[in-house]
């Protein structure tokens, strides 16, 4: 499981070993795969016209952006417990919410960082606009965000729990 929370990102151990093993294989092995097309490209003759080549770069493009991304996550990393049960919506909670009061039309999510999470359970970030809004809140409380539209919407959150995993 995956929590950011300004520029620390929670992780329990098992998500992340799965993000360095990710790291060592895309800075290692498919780097190396990636040079090597480029290469087999670039003798190929005119690099304007060569689709080959310029897949290989696009391919090379979000290879390094991935790395980038997985360092990042990494060096802000903190591996250990998960949230305490205290009833607050945090990075690493559970939380269902209703909107505009209406406890029909109800949302399950999760306030953390898609990374390392292998669930079906929607996330969001607690950066996002809601995320913000909840943020703070206990079952019972209401809450205001922005929508993209720039309108304000109102929710309620009904429960609040550490995510299982």
């Amino acid at each position: 499981m995956t929590q950011t929370s300004d520029n620390v990102t929670w992780l329990t151990q098992a998500a992340y070993d799965q993000l360095k093993a990710e790291l060592e294989h895309l800075s290692g092995p498919a780097r190396a795969e990636i040079v090597a097309k480029i290469e087999e490209a670039r003798q190929e003759g005119d690099l304007k016209e060569n689709a080959g080549y310029h897949a290989a770069r696009e391919d090379q493009g979000k290879l390094e952006l991935r790395i980038r991304q997985l360092t990042q996550i990494l060096e802000t990393a903190k591996v250990g417990e998960a949230p305490a049960d205290d009833g607050v919506v945090a990075p690493g909670m559970v939380v269902t919410i209703a909107f505009d009061g209406d406890e029909d039309d109800t949302l399950t999510f999760l306030l953390g960082s898609r990374e390392g999470i292998s669930s079906d359970l929607e996330t969001y970030s607690p950066q996002s606009p809601l995320g913000r809004g909840v943020a703070g809140k206990r079952s019972g409380d209401e809450a205001t965000y922005e929508l993209p539209n720039g309108k304000s919407a109102m929710v309620k959150v009904l429960d609040v729990k550490p995510y299982q995993g």
